[in-house]
């Protein structure tokens, strides 16, 4: 049985997870007003809050109190990997005259309470040390250089990666060796750059695993994927000089640590909103362009595998085990998900959960929380309980003067929720499906008796599957090849339609002259220079039947177009020779 926590001005709670959805009476509800900020451990064992006067560490399952630290005003807490370490955060501040403060960010051991190290960490942007899985390294940024403890000795700096500025880093996931990812921005006119490393190796450039250097970054954001084999990043500028987007640009760039590297070409305009990792780690998903959005699976060659064509949709969202994906828009959205089985790549279902400000997966891979959280929306706060399948299973709203700041799953290690098969059919719910009634379009009185004209701004793309046929070859294609590859095999077809129907092949090819060209395809060679000859003197040949008819009709020719209609014995046997060598 797994709970959530919810958090709000009524206080913090737990609430039992499907399917009795009611408050774990285990948990004693803190009623305080003042709860900051709530941590489970990575295995969801250890559950750790601050109320504004301690910071309490309950054993989940038991509810015991296990450790209580004095620190009231902690606004960030996080458990290190294997629950050795609980480190805590709170705003810097400086004596009054002026002196530098007292350090901020605490280290405790959770077994003896005691604090290993204190650190001054003034921005509370990534405030926490990362730890890799095993926590045999931590690391944080000081002054653009990152520092490494090992085995959570923190009075030893064991190693130091010091590049020009370094910005930003982030540690893969998994077992060892570890490999960091790090972030330098461009300054006086030379490229941003993000590099992989394995540690400890940090001996300069050639000691890299990888490197990717672009133009266009104020920021980055550095995405591993489950098996530490690439990491995507997504460069943005805060300022879009095109005037296209208020969101300013972003690209997306792929490196692996096999030292490949490659920008991912997305074919629509506009801004990135998600990338997601699917935790298979051979494919990602990508939601991007003006609306509707368009939303695309790639995999590690960059190719485009899947596409789900465009729709109402700013983020996507993988399930534990990576067989479910979930599309959706939510924020200035109308909160509609499409639930798709990634194997076969169908739509399982639609519901809509509108006004949502969070989405989460359970760990089991079958159930899903939507909320609606304050500050983010101050009105009917609430969170919801589904199934993938679509079933709202359960729903809860706060009273109207009271606010909801957070709910969330408490987290369990990969492999205790064994993958299932994947359901198409709605799973039984005693809730009613939480479908909202479509807002009617304003219709000025005129209009009103008249029938609806549906009218849509853009029509939208449907799903298309991308993958290359067997046989094909690994190569991505580019636009122009894709063309090139649709006119050849047009012209195949049309070949072979030409072989069969040889009896009356001049009949057809004069029918395709006048025929619209989709109708009847033309009769082609292998050879597109030869193609080109016969259009051109299709077209001229057209062109002096069209003057012959003003003629016929009394109109006066010019000199040179008198000259054309001359010509048209010469071309007549020219074309003649042409259709002949086929």
């Amino acid at each position: 049985l797994f709970t959530l926590p919810v958090r709000g001005s009524e206080g913090l709670y737990m609430v039992n997870g499907p399917p009795s959805f009611t408050e774990n009476t285990a948990f004693q509800r803190d009623c305080g007003k003042n709860c900051k900020t709530v941590a489970f451990s990575k295995d969801g064992s250890l559950f750790a809050w601050c109320n504004g006067e301690k910071v309490n560490v309950v054993n989940v399952t038991s509810a015991e109190l296990l450790r209580s630290f004095d620190l009231p005003k902690a606004v960030c807490l996080e458990f290190s990997p294997k629950n050795n370490v609980l480190a805590t955060w709170q705003a810097y501040t400086t004596a009054k005259d002026g002196s530098a403060g007292v350090p901020n960010l605490q280290l405790h051991d959770v077994k003896t309470g005691k604090c290993l190290k204190s650190f001054i960490q003034k921005k509370m942007q990534n405030w926490c040390p990362c730890w890799a899985d095993d926590e045999s390294i931590c690391a944080r940024n000081v002054n653009n250089e990152v520092h490494f403890f090992e085995n959570n000795n923190f009075n030893t700096i064991a190693n130091k990666l010091h590049l020009q500025k370094v910005n930003d880093f982030v540690l893969s996931p998994g077992a060892q060796p570890t490999k960091v990812a790090v972030y330098v921005p461009g300054s006086k006119g030379a490229p941003s750059f993000v590099r992989l490393y394995q540690y400890p190796n940090f001996g300069g450039p050639q000691s890299a695993l990888a490197n990717k250097s672009f133009f266009k970054a104020d920021k980055v954001t550095m995405l591993w994927n489950k098996k530490a084999t690439a990491v995507l990043v997504i460069a943005s500028t805060e300022v879009d000089k095109t005037g296209a987007s208020y969101y300013g640009e972003q690209t997306l760039h792929y490196i692996a640590t096999n030292g490949e590297s490659a920008v991912v070409q997305l074919p629509k305009n506009g801004p990135i909103y998600d990338v997601a990792w699917n935790p298979s780690s051979v494919e990602f998903c990508a939601v991007y362009g003006f609306m509707p959005a368009k939303a695309t699976v790639f995999n590690l060659k960059c190719d485009p595998v899947f596409d789900f064509g465009t729709g109402p949709r700013n983020a996507a969202y993988y399930s534990p085990h990576g067989h479910i994906l979930v599309l959706a828009g939510f924020g200035n959205l109308r909160g509609q998900m499409e639930v798709w089985d990634v194997k076969n790549y169908k739509l399982i279902s639609k519901p809509v959960a509108s006004d949502s400000t969070y989405f989460a997966w359970c760990p089991d891979g079958e159930h899903i929380v939507t909320a609606t959280c304050a500050p983010r929306l101050r009105v009917s706060n609430g969170y919801k309980i589904w199934h993938y399948t679509g079933s709202l299973l359960h729903s809860y709203e706060v009273p109207s003067n009271e606010e909801m700041w957070q709910v969330s799953w408490q987290p369990f290690l990969d492999g205790v929720f064994p993958a299932k098969a994947v359901k198409y059919q709605a799973v039984p719910s005693e809730l009613p499906s939480a479908e909202p009634k479509p807002a009617q379009a304003y219709r000025p009185p005129a209009l009103r008796n008249k029938p609806v004209m549906s009218s849509k701004l853009h029509e939208d793309e449907p799903p298309q599957n991308m993958k290359p046929q067997s046989g094909g070859s690994d190569k991505p294609l580019s636009k122009t090849a894709l063309k090139n590859q649709r006119k050849h095999e047009a012209k195949k077809a049309a070949k072979q339609e030409a072989k069969a129907d040889a009896n009356q092949g001049s009949a057809q090819s004069s029918a395709s002259q006048n025929a619209p060209r989709s109708a009847v395809p033309a009769v082609t060679s292998g050879d597109p220079e030869v193609d080109k000859k016969i259009k051109n003197l299709k077209k001229k040949l057209k062109a002096i039947e069209q003057l012959k008819e003003q003629a016929a009709a009394g109109k006066q020719l010019e000199k040179n177009q008198l000259e054309k209609i001359q010509k048209e014995t010469a071309l007549l046997q020219e074309l003649e020779d042409l259709e002949l060598g086929l």
